[in-house]
């Protein structure tokens, strides 16, 4: 059986609190992007396998958030071997949660594939245990995420209809722990479900996504990439996540010389 793990924007990214455990309470809007895609397909076979192609994949193979979520399911449900074959479109250390994206995928997939007859609710508990966002991918609809991330409400954004994306990633890899060791929690001045309900004209002084101000010091080529977006004609841009990924919201698909990845 075959997927595509789908990939994420954040519309807005407040850092409120740092738990005690190290983790941060924060505030998002996770905002499903269809047209960049990875591939997941799982088959039955007589020993386990799991095989990645496309955008390299660091670190060890049992670490790969798709053969944790094998583990888990195999565990709780006993499941036999399996061939996994990834390919990766979706670059890591972007903000775009793409390796989150492909642990939910493989979890509704096996599923399906040998017929658990798991409601969503269960797969995003087991998602939940695989990674803060990861359970977001479950169902794919733009949902307001607070506390780790893990808490999910349905949102509509009415000022994203028929609106157009466009994701740039500069050559920049910027991890998750390295972006959270640099931010600086705080309460945020305004209301993100409000925030949301504004027109999309007002969110470039409204929605802010709070890793911007530490990251791009840092590498300014991030900031000068949104000031680019904005000067083709962006009706907002942002940095996504905790990723070095910027997307712009347009009327048109403009012509861009970047890097563009959802072409």
């Amino acid at each position: 059986m075959i997927t595509f793990p789908v990939c994420k924007i954040n519309l807005g990214l407040h850092i409120v609190r740092k738990y005690a455990d190290g983790f941060h309470q924060i505030e998002t809007v996770f905002y499903p992007i269809n047209n960049l895609t990875d591939v997941l397909e799982i088959i039955p076979a007589e020993q386990f396998h799991f095989q990645c192609y496309g955008i390299p994949i660091e670190g060890k193979m049992e670490n790969n958030l798709v053969v944790k979520a094998y583990n888990l399911m195999k565990e709780r449900y006993h499941l036999p071997p399996v061939s996994i074959y990834l390919l990766k479109n979706i670059p890591a250390g972007a903000g775009l949660g793409g390796g989150s994206s492909d642990a939910a995928a493989a979890l509704v997939l096996l599923n399906k594939l040998f017929h658990l007859n798991l409601d969503n609710e269960t797969l995003k508990s087991h998602a939940e245990t695989l990674g803060s966002d990861c359970s977001f991918f479950i169902e794919n609809t733009p949902a307001f995420a607070s506390d780790r991330g893990n808490n999910l409400t349905p949102c509509r954004c009415p000022e994203m209809d028929g609106k157009r994306i466009v994701i740039v990633k500069p050559n920049i890899h910027i991890s998750t722990a390295e972006a959270y060791s640099r931010c600086q929690p705080a309460p945020p001045e305004m209301d993100l479900r409000e925030i949301m309900q504004q027109p999309i004209a007002d969110w470039k002084n409204l929605l802010k996504n709070d890793f911007e101000k530490t990251l791009f010091p840092v590498y300014p080529q991030l900031a000068e990439i949104k000031e680019m977006l904005y000067r083709k004609g962006a009706l907002y841009a942002s940095l996504s996540g905790s990723g070095s990924a910027l997307f712009g919201i347009f009327d048109e698909i403009p012509v861009l010389d970047l890097p563009v990845l959802n072409r």
